[in-house]
């Protein structure tokens, strides 16, 4: 998950422009039929190379002129000038594109030479032998990077579960961060200076919010995700759930294996985590947390990242959650510049204080996408040469700047001026926290499924459908039977 969108840049290099980050955003969750771009048949140019990708990184591949494009970038890392990387174009829908990568897969069919997969189901084809190990091909100064400097997280999502043998090669991650409006904050009374650096408590967060929308005027309080979508259960509610010390499965250390695990969906603190959310949506329900004011649109529970994003950006909303791209987004001098503040989530429950491990504590949803070469593709041996070359560091600054990836290596984003990079320089130490705090969808096998149980029930939840405790007791149900399934299949 994580933006994975479309938009052209029209604009200097080196700087990540408001309106690219707005086109962007705005067709997350977009739907439509698979589209092929340039040289991708059967009759191809030798050298060609094809990888899918969604017209965001289709409009960055290539450029007019002399302007900077990810292609130049793989030559001047020192792919051969004879292999050129042209782009099928997939939806930006991450389940349709799993389905699209499914059926190609399943079919063995090649082109394309590439897939991008979502780190959130790149293990269930690496467990389905329809991935290269590029740990047996890719050169030991690539793998030794992989494996010192990239961010650990993403790199365990594109890792054989049982032999940690590396089937993909981060391409980027994404990382959740809670914007908000401090000057008006500030002007209803409260202190949000030291947000940045300790994010505040759910409850100091929710009233400060509450306040600030009634002293401003402004239509909402809090703009978020809660759509039925695979964002509800890999993220936003993952990192809600996760703030109050709350775990699907007990702990970070169960995401990776399916069959053997507790289920701990019905645990107090999942429960509270819902119930809080339902107050900031329906303070008069009885199933809402008390102590927490209204601040949430209703409408949230339809939204997804550019639905909750409009408003924020429109001036009409003190606080928002979203992905790095909304920072450049919101940041600029054009729109609300240094009264911008940027945090990782807020939280009600501490590590220290949390029952299972990894959990508790300011936390920060990891989306991002992975690259995985196809084992039925002609063209391996350039494949793999292309994934050498987006290992450079200079690719990934590349990608940085011209659409506002995030770098598999973190530090070059913390190790950054304004001046190269935009607004979010501003915010590098939360977003150093953000990657130190990551938390993991568990990307099984059966992550797919599992997924959609959880959006669904939360989703009721969420709307007042169902109660907090009765959606949890039924979802619980729905996952011991898929958990069982699994173990099933294991011993046969």
């Amino acid at each position: 998950m994580g933006r994975d969108t479309a938009g052209r840049r029209d604009r200097p290099p080196g700087r990540l422009g408001r309106r690219s980050f707005l086109k962007a955003a705005s067709v997350t969750t977009a739907t439509g039929a698979v589209a092929v771009a340039g040289c991708v048949g059967q009759g191809r140019e030798s050298g060609t190379v094809v990888m899918t990708a969604a017209t965001d990184v289709e409009g960055i591949m290539h450029s007019d002129g002399d302007e900077p494009s990810v292609q130049q970038a793989l030559w001047d890392a020192g792919l051969d000038e004879n292999i050129r990387v042209e782009i099928q174009t997939v939806v930006s829908d991450s389940a349709q594109r799993m389905q699209t990568t499914q059926s190609a897969l399943e079919a063995g069919r090649a082109p394309p030479d590439i897939h991008m997969m979502d780190s959130g189901w790149t293990i269930p084809f690496i467990l389905r032998d329809q991935t290269v190990n590029l740990s047996e091909h890719l050169s030991d100064e690539t793998l030794e990077t992989v494996e010192n400097d990239y961010l650990e997280a993403v790199v365990e999502t594109a890792r054989h579960p049982e032999t940690d043998d590396l089937h993909g090669l981060p391409l980027f991650p994404d990382l959740g961060f809670t914007l908000y409006r401090q000057d008006l904050i500030e002007e209803a009374g409260h202190d949000p200076s030291g947000w940045g650096e300790e994010p505040p408590s759910w409850e100091e967060f929710a009233t400060a919010v509450a306040d600030a929308q009634a002293e401003s005027g402004v239509n909402y309080g809090y703009t978020t995700q809660g759509a039925a979508y695979e964002g509800l259960s890999c993220c936003t509610f993952n990192e809600v759930m996760t703030s109050w010390g709350g775990a699907y499965y007990g702990g970070a250390d169960n995401l990776f294996t399916a069959g053997d695990r507790p289920i701990t969906v019905t645990d107090e603190n999942v429960v509270d985590a819902i119930r809080m959310m339902r107050a900031f949506i329906d303070g008069d329900d009885p199933n809402a947390l008390d102590g927490y004011p209204e601040i949430c649109p209703s409408a949230i529970v339809q939204w997804t990242e550019q639905e909750s994003l409009s408003p924020f950006e429109d001036g009409e909303a003190v606080a928002h959650r979203n992905w790095s791209f909304s920072i450049a987004a919101t940041g600029s001098e054009e729109a609300f510049g240094e009264h911008l503040g940027v945090t990782t989530k807020p939280y009600a429950v501490s590590q220290e204080e949390a029952e299972y491990g990894g959990v508790g504590g300011t936390t920060s949803a990891l989306g991002g996408w992975n690259l995985v070469v196809s084992p039925y593709s002609e063209r391996q041996d350039e494949a793999l040469q292309v994934l050498e070359a987006f290992a450079s560091e200079e690719v990934m600054m590349t990608i940085f700047e011209l659409q506002g990836f995030l770098p598999p290596i973190i530090e070059l984003v913390t190790e950054a001026s304004e001046e190269e990079i935009g607004p979010i320089a501003r915010y590098t130490e939360t977003v150093q926290r953000a990657s130190e705090n990551a938390i993991p969808r568990p990307v099984t096998d059966v992550w797919p499924e599992q997924s959609a149980l959880i959006y669904q029930q939360v989703n009721a939840a969420y709307r007042g459908a169902k109660s907090p405790e009765t959606a949890m007791n039924d979802l619980e149900e729905q996952l011991a039977q898929s958990e069982t399934e699994v173990a099933e299949q294991n011993v046969d």
